[in-house]
């Protein structure tokens, strides 16, 4: 729920911010399966992206799923570690330069693609499996944004994202 549009926290939620730049690409071809990194990638509107196993599959927001670089040093520094690599959260995107929270109730723009905020991605029980003890905590208030594709096109390493007012 937004304040009222003449607030001060309406204003600072509407304040300008610095685009930020899509620094990673993954899919994941089937469950369980490693993800695969790739240099660019299509967004289909209502689906997701192609060749990612969520594709259609997920009705709802869960869509895409978005991690601020900045977040995977702090949750490598949870686990006394260097940052976590991007597939091992499994995450579709990475993006550095903006708070993806940002986003909130927002549309933004990457590459040709329309996306919208449609809620924060949560850990689920695997990130114990994948990162060991302590992983699922290390995650917790960090595991990124999920969206929803409203407009599809082609995505590519260093496209900016920029929110949509």
């Amino acid at each position: 729920m937004r304040p009222p549009p003449e607030s001060l926290m309406a204003r600072l939620l509407d304040a300008p911010m610095a685009p930020g730049r899509l620094a990673w690409i993954g899919l994941r071809p089937a469950r369980r399966a490693a993800m695969r990194a790739v240099d660019q990638a299509m967004l289909a509107p209502g689906q997701g992206l192609e060749g990612d196993r969520w594709k259609g599959a997920v009705t709802g927001g869960r869509q895409v799923t978005l991690i601020a670089a900045g977040h995977l040093a702090a949750i490598g520094g949870f686990l006394g570690r260097a940052a976590v690599p991007p597939e091992a959260l499994r995450r579709n995107l990475v993006i550095e330069g903006v708070n993806l929270l940002a986003l909130k109730g927002r549309r933004f723009r990457i590459g040709a693609a329309l996306l919208e905020f449609s809620g924060e991605c949560h850990p689920c029980s695997r990130m114990e499996e994948v990162l060991g003890p302590g992983g699922y905590n290390a995650v917790r208030g960090h595991g990124g944004i999920t969206a929803r594709v409203t407009e599809g096109g082609a995505i590519r390493l260093g496209d900016p994202l920029t929110r949509v007012d």
